[in-house]
């Protein structure tokens, strides 16, 4: 089994994008202690070295179901910020998202195109002479999404059918709350109010969690 994890600050400052470089270090090391395997796939570097505006994680194992709950929500450290010191704010929080197969009624199995192609790195080189990078799209929306990062097109066309899923159902969010007049965006909406958990301290030692 298989899923993915994705880790952002949001439009948070470079301080969030501190704490995603810590969660991310977490994860890992939780995961290596239930025998889950883990692969960064994606990160974006923040502004500050050694941060990271967001992530993508892949797990497998067997029983990866309680490990994920533990994690999606929002993560909330306690803190005084490693680049600004006399900085009043001391929590800071981020995002961790599972990304989903999609439901079989989102869309019409007539509706998917599905491309293949072969992966290519920085300038446009390709990185490999086999064609596992997919593309696909949902064409009555016009809505495309690409992955690469796996290491087979079986895993790369997973991966982008739940990427095209999570868009679909940002665009769903964003339909409903525009006729409230607001705005939506799953990867800058953090849920302050009820953290999954709380960490503190340059050390980033586990305060609580639910």
């Amino acid at each position: 089994m298989i899923c993915w994890l994705q880790i952002t600050s949001g439009r948070g400052p470079a301080e969030c994008c501190w704490v995603v470089t810590q969660a991310v270090r977490r994860i890992m090391e939780e995961a290596a202690e239930q025998s889950l395997k883990v692969r960064i796939l994606e990160a974006i570097s923040g502004e500050k070295p050694s941060t990271h505006k967001s992530a993508l994680l892949a797990l497998e194992g067997e029983r990866f179901s309680e490990f994920v709950r533990q994690w999606t929500g929002t993560v909330q450290w306690v803190g005084k910020s490693p680049f600004r010191p006399h900085h009043k704010r001391k929590n800071w929080f981020i995002g961790v998202d599972q990304l989903k197969l999609p439901e079989s009624r989102l869309w019409s199995e007539k509706d998917i195109r599905i491309e293949t192609m072969r992966a290519s790195g920085p300038g446009g080189q390709h990185l490999n002479k086999t064609e596992t990078a997919v593309r696909v799209t949902l064409v009555p929306a016009g809505l495309s999404t690409v992955a690469q990062e796996e290491r087979s097109q079986h895993l790369n066309r997973k991966l982008a059918l739940a990427r095209l899923a999570e868009l679909v159902r940002q665009e769903e969010n964003r339909e409903k709350l525009r006729n409230q007049q607001e705005r939506w965006s799953q990867h800058n909406r953090l849920e302050r109010g009820n953290p999954v958990r709380v960490y503190e301290g340059k050390r980033f030692r586990l305060r609580n969690r639910i």
